[in-house]
């Protein structure tokens, strides 16, 4: 989070870009791979830069799901909650992974910023059913254990590299 105020990198995309307004989907791809979703303080920093008003970007950036205005761990997770998923109990998934990393419906992401759980409506991985992605990685034929163990293998190879 130090670099928000540092915009070194968001200059340089949008020089990359060309200070061009009508490259701002591009350029808001490129800032959330910077930050892992868009900060207000950097749309805000686009805005002005780009002589576009706030309310421009901010309302592309609501508007395209592939955007986030809040911050997200460095694994993702998405369970995929499709009917095939879904009548394979992925819900049981989902609730196994926020028992094991302490999160509840509302908060979707650990207060060590590793992992952020979500539901999506579909994975297009039916044959594989009950499917979850890791960033992109797609761990299929998944049960609540299966799925809290690929976790948990994540875990401890973050704290042994941090250790």
């Amino acid at each position: 989070m130090e670099n928000l105020r540092n915009f070194d990198q968001v200059c340089a995309i949008l020089k990359e870009h060309d200070h061009n307004p009508n490259r701002l989907i591009a350029i808001l791809q490129a800032v959330q791979d910077v930050y892992r979703y868009l900060p207000e303080e950097a749309m805000t920093f686009i805005a002005t830069s780009l002589g576009i008003p706030p309310a421009k970007v901010f309302g592309v950036a609501s508007f395209y799901a592939h955007f986030t205005l809040e911050p997200k761990g460095r694994f993702v997770v998405k369970v995929c909650d499709g009917t095939a998923c879904h009548v394979k109990k992925s819900n049981d998934i989902a609730e196994a992974l926020r028992k094991h990393l302490g999160l509840t419906p509302q908060s979707q992401t650990t207060s060590d910023m590793l992992f952020t759980l979500e539901t999506v409506s579909c994975l297009g991985t039916c044959g594989l059913a009950p499917a979850l992605v890791i960033n992109d990685e797609v761990h299929g034929l998944q049960t609540p254990q299966s799925a809290v163990e690929l976790v948990s293998e994540i875990q401890a190879r973050e704290t042994a590299v941090h250790a």
